[in-house]
Parts: structure tokens; sequence; C-alpha cells
């Protein structure tokens, strides 16, 4: 959810500079099922404008009439949301509403905190039970350092709370500039992921190659900045290139990403993997049994678009721990 949050951030500086006020909503706390888990945040701009959503776009307009009052008021309520009566999802949010005006501290430390890949956490102060509350809101810890959204907010323990650790956002790193890689990039920073692609020089790749991307790693494999792959981080070697695949290797063969996989067939990896112990036979091989290959789900891919999809998809199930299934043979909630 911090991608989330680093857009909501960003849009309200864009308000600001248009002298608009924002509104944010948390929610907080669900009886029952939702299409989305507390902790997940939305911004209204007074102008009606939303960035994110809390929902599948069926709450989002009770929170815009709801969040009409604290623009009034300057201050933070609780709304709640019967989805049994409206959606039958069979759930009621409790949603938090309040002034989003983070000052400069908060802002530096923010983006600080963004930029270095750290944890910080959230905890929200709030009541199950419609209305304005006294001491309700959003409480920042970053770098150790607590920022209250609410400047007059104490921390009150009649209230509830509402805890969340936030991680660094996902990242992937693309280790080829082929088409299948722009498409590969594309669809994961529409999922808010952070991405960057490895090429080497002679192919002569440019930031206009991969519009949108984080960063492009323009060196020779062996200068790869591999430090740089956290445990938040996915990589998918993908180079259509046997020897440059071979270097690459060796270049990551230290790193420990939270999911490695290798495009091509499985022939081509055991072939890979066999030449990359008659070059490097005093090296360790544990790593091999890290790597997804051939990378993605089967799910019937055949166009690039779709092989995107089929490893994407494969990524969430490892990174999430989860068996891919059809939901309807799912005999727990959706969120089990």
């Amino acid at each position: 959810m911090t991608h989330e949050l680093k857009k909501i951030v960003k849009q309200h500086l864009v308000y600001k500079a248009n002298g608009l006020q924002s509104v944010l909503a948390t929610v907080v706390a669900l009886d029952g099922s939702s299409y989305r888990r507390p902790g997940v945040r939305m911004l209204i701009c007074e102008n009606g404008e939303l960035t994110g959503a809390v929902s599948g776009g069926c709450v989002e307009k009770e929170i815009v009439f709801q969040a009409s009052t604290v623009f009034a008021s300057g201050k933070s309520k609780m709304m709640t949301y019967d989805g049994r009566f409206r959606l039958g999802c069979e759930g009621i949010l409790y949603i938090l509403l309040e002034p989003f005006a983070p000052d400069k501290s908060f802002l530096n430390a923010f983006e600080t905190i963004i930029d270095q890949r750290k944890p910080f956490s959230i905890t929200a102060q709030y009541l199950k039970e419609y209305g304005e509350h006294e001491h309700l809101g959003s409480i920042f810890v970053m770098a150790g350092k607590e920022y209250h959204l609410q400047p007059k907010q104490q921390k009150e323990p009649k209230l509830e709370l509402f805890e969340q650790e936030m991680l660094p956002s996902y990242k992937l790193v693309l280790v080829g500039g082929e088409h299948d890689a722009v498409q590969l990039s594309q669809l994961a920073l529409q999922m808010g992921w952070e991405v960057n692609v490895c090429t080497v020089p002679e192919e002569e790749k440019t930031l206009t190659d991969f519009p949108g991307i984080d960063a492009l790693w323009n060196t020779q494999p062996l200068e790869m900045p591999v430090a740089q792959i956290d445990e938040q981080t996915a990589v998918v070697l993908m180079t259509h290139s046997y020897v440059k695949d071979l270097k690459y290797l060796f270049a990551l063969k230290n790193t420990a990403p939270m999911y490695f996989g290798l495009l091509g067939p499985s022939k081509r990896r055991e072939k890979l993997f066999g030449e990359f112990i008659d070059l490097y036979p005093d090296e360790d091989y544990d790593f091999f049994d890290t790597i997804h290959g051939p990378a993605g789900l089967n799910i019937g891919a055949e166009t690039p678009e779709e092989i995107a999809i089929a490893i994407l998809s494969e990524i969430l199930a490892v990174i999430r721990n989860q068996e891919p299934m059809m939901l309807k043979d799912k005999r727990k909630g959706i969120h089990h």
C-alpha cells in the first residue's frame, strides 16, 4: 500500500500548489468482508477529484459526501458504510476522514524514507462511532520520529488503534530490453511498482524506450548495481541472449530478491545452469534453487502482454505464499 500513499502525497502537493484543500480517507476497521481490507486510503480534493479508491467504486460517492463536512469544519470524523444492505458484500466499513495538510517536516521525512526504501509505520486513532470525536487522526513514525497529521491531536487511551507497518514499494528489475520487457514494465507500473531496467550500452537503449520506469541501468553485467536489489525486489532475467544470461547469473548470484525469474524453456535453463557450473566450478550453486524458470504461471499465455500477466501473477503468488487456483474453488474467503 506504500505505492498508493506515494501517489496520494504527490497529488496533494499538486492540489496545494493550486490552493486546494484535501481530505484523507482511511479504512481503519472492517466487520465482515469487503473489496479492500483495512489500511487502504484515498485522497479527496475539495474540487471533487479522487486519488486512489477504498473499494471497487461503490463507496466513494458516500465518502465524498461525508468529506464535505470535514472541508467545512477542518475537523476529523468517522463514517460507517454498511455494504450488507447496499452491495451484498456482507461487511461494514469504518472510515476515518481527516484534513490532509502535512507540513514541510513531514514531507521531507516522507521523501527521505521513500528514497531510501526504509519501512515506516502509521497508527490511526479512531472510534467505531459515526461523527466528530476529539483526537481522531493518523500518526506516522518515520526514522523513529512521530509526525501527527492533526497538529492538536493527542494520544487518547479511549480511542481504538489501527496500526500498520508500511514496507518499501515492490520493485521489479528487468534484465533485458526487448519488446517483452517493455510490456512487463508497463504492467508493473500500472500495479504501482517501481521498475528498473538493465541493459548493456551496446544496445543503445534510453529511458524513452521504457516509458515511466524509475531507472535504466545501462551497464555491463558485472557492473550491475546489485546492491539496489533488496528483499522487496523481484528480478526477471530476460535478455534473449544465452551469453548475456550467463554473465548476469554470475552478477546476481549473491543477491536475495523476493523472486528470481528466468525466461525461456526448461531445456535452456538446464543448459544454462550446466555451463555456469563448468565456467565457475568453485562457486556455490544453491541460488539455482531460488530461480523460477521458466518464469510465469501456466495460463495459456502467448502474446508478450499475456506473458507479462503470467509472470507477474507468479511473482504475486510467490511473494504472498499462495497456491494459484480459481477463486470459485477456494473454500475460505478471498483474502484468506
